[in-house]
């Protein structure tokens, strides 16, 4: 097979598709790769360490996309690269076609292509292996991305989140108890600051109690729960995500006006769509914005701002559905691999996700 992994083209995002040691596994297999010129060096991987592994360094991102079975991707293409695509293309990625523009969606179901989503592969619809990967670096990385929005430069309120002897800690409120609440969680309580979790689960919000030994205050995320701890928190995590669909609206314009002035929301739901209404999609260039006094970051890929750690991070956990991809072909790994064929949205160009069929129908 012909595996191509081009250069991300969508603005702030350096993450790679693949990494050099997958390249060299594939081309040792008896495929080919072709990787676009610099793809990977934000994420620390030059041209050579590809090249000296067997893959074929291509300079035009239109001819790759020629040349190519397989197409794997972080993030979803841009309309320019969904003209490079062709009759039969397999496409993967993190492609969240379910908050992309209209046109995306019908671009790629005009070009007949086969996409799968790595955010959807999934045995049970519960564990999401490939995803897991990059809540946890998210989660992770929140508390540097609370404290530098807090500082005055940037029309925070002006504090330090784990406080000094004599100054009490922050208050850090998360919309959320998957996989990235809980990384979000572990972080700020090593930090020493006050944490309130609140979950519609109380099998989840059990866990976080036990996990975190009583540290963490966890609460059913009924409206009147989520609107009491905003009023105090000095961050607001959005970590809120329902499989293949948008994210469900948990904080409104009118909820907002009552948080403290310089307070802080991370919407990383922001990906599908964002659970605040004065959420929009923000850039690494340009992360935050105010409203209603409040701080807003809403980036949507935030573990590309650590592209080395995120590539490898999300290549370990893709790399055996990649693999038999590859060495079964798309028909037979879709019919033997449960957890690959859920992740199917297009089929050559028709619609097989019915929560996105729902979407676009509307």
């Amino acid at each position: 097979m012909n595996i191509g992994i081009p250069k991300e083209r969508r603005e702030g995002e350096k993450r790679v598709g693949l990494t050099p040691a997958g390249a060299s596994l594939l081309t040792r297999s008896g495929h080919t790769c072709y990787i676009e010129s610099e793809a990977g060096e934000a994420a620390g991987f030059a041209d050579y360490d590809y090249e000296r592994l067997g893959a074929t360094i291509v300079f035009d991102g239109e001819q790759l996309y020629a040349r190519s079975d397989l197409i794997l991707k972080v993030l979803q293409p841009t309309l320019e690269e969904i003209s490079w695509m062709h009759l039969g293309q397999i496409l993967a990625g993190f492609l969240g076609l379910t908050a992309v523009p209209r046109e995306e969606v019908e671009a790629l179901m005009e070009r007949r292509v086969t996409a799968v989503a790595y955010e959807l592969v999934s045995n049970d619809g519960r564990d999401f292996p490939i995803l897991k990967t990059m809540s946890e670096v998210a989660g992770r990385m929140a508390p540097y991305i609370a404290g530098s929005m807090l500082m005055r430069v940037h029309g925070g309120r002006g504090i330090l989140l784990n406080g000094v002897p004599g100054v009490p800690a922050g208050d850090v409120v998360i919309l959320g108890a998957g996989v990235l609440g809980t990384n979000a969680a572990r972080a700020f309580t090593n930090l020493g600051v006050n944490v309130f979790v609140l979950s519609p689960t109380l099998e989840r919000l059990r866990y976080i109690d036990n996990h975190f030994n009583g540290q963490v205050t966890t609460m059913i995320s009924h409206n009147f729960n989520i609107s009491r701890v905003i009023r105090f928190a000095d961050v607001v995590i959005g970590a809120v995500r329902v499989p293949g669909e948008r994210a469900p609206q948990l904080i409104t314009r009118q909820m907002l006006r009552t948080m403290r002035r310089g307070s802080v929301i991370i919407d990383f739901s922001i990906d599908h769509g964002g659970c605040v209404e004065t959420s929009h999609p923000t850039t690494f260039e340009s992360p935050s914005y105010i409203e209603e006094d409040i701080v807003h970051y809403c980036v949507p890929n935030v573990p590309g701002a650590v592209p080395r750690t995120s590539t490898h991070a999300f290549n370990n956990a893709a790399w055996p559905y990649i693999q038999t991809l590859v060495e079964a072909g798309p028909a037979t790994a879709f019919a033997q691999e449960p957890a690959l064929r859920k992740a199917v949205v297009l089929r050559n160009g028709d619609i097989v996700d019915e929560r996105l069929d729902n979407i676009l129908r509307k």
